[in-house]
């Protein structure tokens, strides 16, 4: 076994292994950019190496700095994680030519593997079903959308070079093809810097179940079951279970069989993940999947194999890595009970999953046990940032049964607690919870198909949630008035009371607040006990708490105990309650001048990013909804859309230009 590792990677995944290789006796070296110096993966290693700054083409996109920084710590191998360069053929050769282990497949099999197009002839020959497309090397246009009339529409058009959604694009229809070409293409290019696409057939109902592989450099190889990655949003997998719900046994034989025999077709070695599509318009059949590609490293939802099958697979990568045995034989290997894996992302679904970027101000994960387990790699204080994937947490159950499992999913999402960035969290509770999920009725467009279920529109705050910030308030304020007055002359002065005392008539005050455009005053009457009656938006309820010193507020709400998490940043209040974040502004009505008016028509970038297309001029007239620039960020496109019919006073920026977040793209001057 190794004695010290470097770990090629950041965040989550790169914690992930640190912690298998602590228990193995392993010692580790980070790796990290500027943006990363302070971050929990570089304080949990052994040693860290400093790579560069922040952009990743400029650090951990480097195969010659990470390699040189294995050497100067002694590292006798490399751990790529997952994303970056774990699936480059050439920095697996660069690492082999240095002297080093690279934790992973061989480079054939990564290049076997790496090119789509290549990789289903591969699997043709050994006769592993593959879905009807164009996999060819002429990338005319013309040609591609004459391809694309043969298959027959709907056509899915994938980088050939990538993963993870990026460069993807259903199309309907041929009048749909070359807009959709010109934006994979230009996508795949900025995420992998080859523009080159295939084609696919899209199947109307389809599943994504992969398939789990693992090989030793002796010959050996198994598969260690099945997991369903169905719901995704923007062809990224966003909730992942093991084993897939209703496999029958045959199907689970049979794909694989055909994983296993992928693997063995290109002398594959260590972790790896077939991926399959499943035509499932009659139900899940065993003539009914075909091979999409090859994932030549660990996979992100890894775990909920490692939950079903009680076995470390970073362990067993390192073992292999390092000339072992696989440990376990396929006859030995068995699934136990159903596990659930949810990401926690920092986004906003009610904009299209758009990330969100900020201080991870709180974060309170629920506690874990044999049954609930949380991959990270941040911490509270952290910030997530533009440069990386904005993934906060993988949350992970394991329970006998699938119903048992999505349970304790749905109390484990409700236990969190973040305040400081947008999450999806509350975006999991109703896809958990929804009757087509828990009745296994999944496919890849399951999130589309019930958008309106997932995503219905915002409820203003009830009068529960705006007492619980009143109250807040108040105990905030008394608390400062109260350390104020215990250091004047007069402690007992009854200006140092906050009870809103007025002659001849009862203590109240007025607070105003405002949630997303909604101002809402709230009345807040003094009662003895130093509870409060608070009335607000035509309703009222009586209150009274106190704060921990962990911000949580211990309150009881006519008659009925709640706590909360409260977290106050200026004049931002974020009340935080199971499966609930709401919001709100404390105004002063003194500033309200200063406000910004609805309604300007300026458009700003919601990130920083890159302007990768203007669609409009100065002058044009735009109906809303009208796609007017596209924002490349986070290696995903972004469209800002107009919000309203009008026309397009200025354009700000062009084409090829960065942006910070905040800045006025364009603005529209509103008509009729």
């Amino acid at each position: 076994m190794f004695r010290k590792i470097l770990i090629a990677n950041r965040g989550e995944i790169a914690c992930r292994v640190i912690r298998t290789a602590r228990s193995m006796g392993v010692a580790t070296v980070a790796v990290y950019s500027d943006a990363d110096a302070n971050a929990r993966h570089v304080a949990m290693a052994d040693e860290a190496v400093h790579i560069g700054p922040a952009p990743v083409r400029e650090s951990y996109l480097l195969p010659d700095r990470i390699i040189e920084a294995a050497k100067r710590t002694g590292a006798q191998a490399i751990h790529p994680g997952y994303g970056f360069l774990s699936e480059n053929a050439a920095f697996a050769r660069a690492c082999k030519e240095a002297g080093l282990v690279f934790i992973g497949p061989p480079p054939s099999a990564i290049e076997a593997m790496g090119l789509k197009g290549a990789a289903k002839a591969l699997m043709e020959k050994a006769r592993v079903p593959v879905v009807p497309g164009y996999h060819g090397d002429d990338q005319t246009p013309e040609l591609l959308a004459k391809e694309a009339e043969r298959i027959g529409y709907p056509v899915l058009i994938k980088a050939v070079a990538g993963g993870g959604g990026k460069g993807m694009r259903r199309v309907d229809s041929a009048r749909e093809f070359a807009a959709a070409l010109a934006g994979a293409q230009r996508e795949a290019a900025n995420a992998f810097g080859d523009q080159k696409v295939l084609l696919e057939k899209y199947l109307i109902k389809p599943r994504h179940i992969e398939i789990q592989v693992f090989a030793d450099s002796l010959g050996n190889a198994v598969h260690l079951f099945e997991r369903d990655c169905s719901v995704q949003r923007r062809h990224q997998k966003v909730l992942e279970e093991a084993p897939a719900p209703g496999m029958p046994p045959e199907m689970r034989k049979a794909m694989g069989d055909a994983a296993v025999a992928a693997a063995k077709a290109i002398g594959y070695v260590g972790a790896g993940t077939v991926e399959f599509i499943a035509d499932v318009s009659d139900g899940l059949r065993p003539d009914r999947f075909y091979f999409m590609e090859m994932n030549t490293r660990l996979q992100v939802e890894h775990p909920v194999t490692e939950m079903i099958t009680g076995q470390d697979l970073v362990a067993w990568q390192l073992g292999v890595a390092a000339g072992g045995k696989l440990p376990l034989a396929q006859d030995q290997l068995k699934i136990t009970g159903h596990a659930v894996e949810a990401r926690i992302y920092a986004e906003d679904p009610q904009k299209n999953f758009l990330p969100s970027v900020g201080t991870l101000h709180r974060l309170r994960a629920p506690a874990e046990d044999t049954h609930v387990r949380v991959d990270t790699g941040v911490r509270e204080g952290d910030s997530v940032t533009p440069f990386y994937d904005p993934m906060i947490a993988k949350l992970i159950v394991w329970d006998a049964d699938r119903t048992s499992a999505l349970r304790r999913m749905r109390q484990a999402l409700g236990e969190y607690q973040i305040a400081g960035v947008t999450t999806n969290t509350t975006f999991l509770i109703e896809l958990v919870s929804h009757h087509a999920f828990v009745g296994g009725d999944l496919d890849t467009g399951f999130i589309e198909r019930f958008r309106a279920d997932l995503l219905p529109p915002i409820e203003p705050a009830p009068i529960h949630v705006l007492a619980l910030a009143a109250l807040a308030v108040t105990l905030e304020r008394r608390a400062s008035v109260t350390q104020a007055a215990s250091k004047s002359g007069d402690p007992w002065s009854p200006w140092s009371a906050v009870d809103g005392w007025r002659l001849n008539d009862q203590g109240w005050d007025e607070l105003l607040m405002r949630e997303r455009d909604s101002d809402i005053l709230c009345r807040i009457e003094y009662l003895s006990g130093g509870a409060l009656r608070v009335h607000a938006r035509d309703a009222e309820t009586v209150v009274q708490g106190v704060i921990d010193s962990e911000g949580g507020l211990d309150a009881v709400i006519d008659g009925r105990r709640q706590r909360a998490g409260i977290v106050r940043r200026d004049d931002d209040l974020v009340v935080l309650l199971p499966g609930e974040t709401h919001r709100l502004s404390i105004i002063d009505p003194r500033a309200a001048g200063d406000l910004d008016e609805a309604g300007s028509g300026l458009l700003n970038a919601p990130m920083p990013g890159k302007i990768v297309q203007v669609l409009v001029e100065e002058g044009a007239s735009v109906e809303k909804g009208q796609p007017l620039m596209i924002l490349e960020a986070m290696k995903m496109e972004h469209t800002i859309s107009a919000p309203g019919r009008g026309k397009v006073a200025k354009v700000n920026f062009k084409a090829g230009e960065q942006v910070p977040e905040g800045a006025s793209l364009l603005q529209i001057e509103a008509e009729g």
